[in-house]
């Protein structure tokens, strides 16, 4: 990365990203432990809720969670809005639900959480315990989210997900490097600086190119799609108001593929996990040159290095790469295109609806 250390990357701190990264690891602790008290205690089945960004971002964790799991285990991500209105059939008295919220006000999920204390079912919170939710459920079961926002993209929330959700698994027997894992991990976040660098130049060039464009594809699959879904929903859709299809490799062929034509802007996000078999198939039908279409981008997460990880470990932390090179870098090079504030809303959070 020798080369890479002139590289300014704009808007970021990296002294805060670091103290961040310090302070998710000392999270992260308390999180392992909230997970030792649960599974010490016992339940019979484990959710997910979450509600826009959060669902999206709990999706890695279920992806992952039930790939390594025994066949005896599955875990059941729900979206909290749902759930108010249909409920779960798995879900009794025993359960258990992890669920997230930086604000600790998301009406959804705080809703949801009062259905579930009626239910007698235990929820545990990435959020602060002194919020509405963080109230709701009892200081004893929160574990606040560090401002990962702030100074960065969605990677630090994904590192204290997977520090409940992979201690877990290792009190079944499923996850047995857990230990290393939460080693390593805890020294990832310069390599996340480093990963940047690296990328700034090509984040700046992409969104020079493509920012304004009509309508965008975004492809993705495993473990990279709830980071897909939050790319093109949460941050361009809702932060920069562009028109956008996202799509998983594996659904392309049957509708989508029509639609690519030259002018379209395509992004394709090639993960690390066996849905890889799935994106390079994506891939070949995009440079085939049958389309017409020369604006393909193509990510591939294994141009971008690790090396704090043993690459056994470079599946799990796929979306928190993915979230830097994104949702961190390219939509801030968006910003600067677009003239449009990240923060700006027409419609969510200016009124009650």
């Amino acid at each position: 990365m020798a080369e890479t250390e002139k590289i300014e990357i704009m808007n970021f701190d990296q002294a805060a990203y670091l103290a961040d990264g310090a302070a998710v690891v000392k999270a992260g602790k308390e999180m392992i432990v909230l997970a030792d008290r649960i599974y010490d205690e016992g339940f019979d089945a484990l959710f997910l809720m979450g509600v826009g960004g959060t669902w999206d971002e709990l999706m890695q964790l279920e992806y992952l969670m039930n790939k390594y799991s025994d066949k005896d285990f599955e875990v059941h991500l729900i979206h909290a809005a749902e759930f108010n209105v249909s409920g779960h059939k798995r879900m009794t008295s025993n359960s258990v639900v992890l669920t997230a919220s930086e604000s600790g006000t998301t009406p959804e999920v705080l809703e949801a959480i009062n259905k579930l204390n009626k239910m007698g079912v235990r929820v545990v919170a990435m959020t602060d315990a002194h919020s509405k939710i963080g109230q709701a459920i009892g200081a004893q079961n929160c574990v606040k989210m560090a401002s990962d926002h702030a100074h960065g993209g969605c990677e630090m929330g994904y590192y204290l997900a997977d520090c409940f959700g992979f201690r877990i698994l290792n009190r079944r027997g499923c996850f047995d490097k857990f230990d290393k894992f939460i080693e390593q991990t805890s020294n990832i976040w310069q390599d996340l600086i480093d990963i940047r660098k690296v990328f700034e130049p090509k984040a700046e060039a992409l969104a020079r190119k493509y920012a304004l464009a009509d309508y965008t594809m975004f492809i993705g699959q495993g473990a990279l799609w709830g980071e897909t879904i939050l790319l093109a929903m949460c941050l361009l859709e809702e932060m920069q108001w562009k028109r956008t299809r996202y799509i998983t490799s594996a659904d392309f062929f049957h509708g989508t593929l029509e639609l690519v034509e030259p002018g379209v802007p395509v992004f394709l996000f090639k993960g690390l996990d066996e849905c890889r078999a799935l994106d390079n198939r994506v891939e070949a039908f995009l440079k085939s040159g049958r389309t017409g279409d020369e604006d393909i981008v193509v990510i591939d997460l294994e141009e971008f290095a690790t090396p704090s990880i043993d690459d056994e470990f470079r599946v799990i932390v796929s979306p928190w790469i993915l979230s830097c090179l994104m949702v961190d870098r390219l939509t801030r090079y968006y910003e600067t295109v677009t003239k449009h504030n990240l923060k700006y809303r027409r419609y969510y959070h200016q009124f009650d609806y």
